[in-house]
């Protein structure tokens, strides 16, 4: 996909650079892959905000996307590739040859009429999904799988990728797009190639209100805040705050590791994606 840029006729269009949707898919999305959701405002349960700067946006119809790729052996067509405006990436509508439909995470250079099939072991063509074990070293992946069964939980938004670099002993090496080179399981499942819409990344989106049409609402600093409401408020002027990075709460942020120790798939992780 193609980058498309705007001639300045309002200030708003100036920066503007935006995905060229023109070859995408048009109509409706299949009917019976679809559900309406509901908006919460970043509030959970209870009424309470736990997610700041959420709310508003366009209506949104959930697309349920077949990350397992469960039907094995069975050949399915590439009806036809689709915007999905709950991820980066782009979809793709398949027909199986027992006339079922199920949507995709449409990989780069997958075109209207190609056919793929989900097997254990099969041709390492665009689109095919298989058991890690089998596909050769070297070979780029993505919807990689961690535990059985589950379906695909890496290498999913626009323009990423992975490579298999090697085997041992039942488990297959695989170098992730951040760099953090991780252990799997050889019975877990991979599609051949990378994720589509690469171009993701050099979106502008040229005004604020775009931003709102996302849901996203506008974000205050805190050094702008009065002392009550922020640790980094007050003072007469611009002022820094004189301390590290805090939330609101005074926890620190920007870089602080979250990440419990001791979890259960540290022992999967062979390189950091952080030296």
């Amino acid at each position: 996909m193609a980058l498309k840029s705007f001639k300045p006729v309002t200030s708003s269009t100036r920066e503007l650079v935006l995905v060229d949707h023109s070859p995408l898919w048009k109509g409706r999305p299949h009917k019976k892959l679809v559900r309406g959701q509901s908006k919460n405002g970043g509030r959970n349960v209870h009424g309470h905000i736990t997610a700041w700067h959420r709310g508003g946006g366009h209506k949104k119809l959930y697309r349920f996307i077949d990350f397992a790729r469960s039907k094995i052996d069975i050949e399915a067509v590439v009806e036809r590739i689709e915007y999905d405006p709950n991820r980066t990436s782009f979809i793709a509508l398949i027909k199986y040859a027992d006339g079922e439909f199920s949507y995709i995470i449409a990989p780069q250079k997958l075109a209207v009429g190609d056919k793929i099939v989900s097997s254990d072991k099969t041709d390492v063509k665009i689109g095919n999904c298989m058991k890690t074990i089998n596909i050769p070293v070297g070979t780029v992946v993505h919807n990689v799988e961690f535990r059985l069964g589950k379906g695909a939980q890496f290498l999913r938004s626009a323009g990423t990728y992975g490579q298999i670099i090697g085997r041992d002993s039942g488990k297959v090496i695989v170098k992730l797009s951040s760099g953090e080179v991780r252990l799997i399981s050889g019975e877990c499942r991979a599609t051949i190639g990378a994720v589509s819409n690469p171009d993701q990344k050099n979106v502008n989106i040229g005004k604020a209100g775009r931003s709102r049409w996302m849901g996203r609402r506008p974000v205050n600093r805190g050094s702008a805040m009065n002392p009550v409401d922020h640790p980094h408020g007050g003072g007469e002027g611009k002022t820094k705050s004189g301390r590290q990075p805090v939330t609101p709460w005074g926890k620190p942020t920007k870089g602080y590791k979250t990440r419990k120790k001791g979890k259960p798939s540290d022992r999967f992780i062979l390189t950091r994606r952080k030296k």
